[in-house]
């Protein structure tokens, strides 16, 4: 999942090599903490969070086929 999600992150903003994906073991869940350049918060985000939100149903869903519970957080 971190690959997928990094891999979307970089084609999204101008600075790819700005991207990092943190991983978080919590109960039963995986956070994946995504940082980016400050510039290109809003390119991740989108309008009204539109893109923020695709990219979250994109990952959860990509780790129900796993069996595993995922969740992504932009980090500031």
């Amino acid at each position: 999942m971190k690959e997928l999600l990094t891999y979307v992150a970089q084609n999204l903003v101008e600075h790819p090599e700005q991207v990092s994906v943190t991983e978080v073991e919590t109960e039963g869940e995986t956070v994946l903490e995504l940082r980016v350049a400050p510039e290109d918060v809003g390119k991740v985000i989108g309008r009204q969070g539109r893109i923020a939100k695709e990219i979250r149903i994109l990952i959860r869903s990509a780790a129900q086929r796993t069996g595993k519970r995922v969740s992504v957080e932009i980090v500031d």
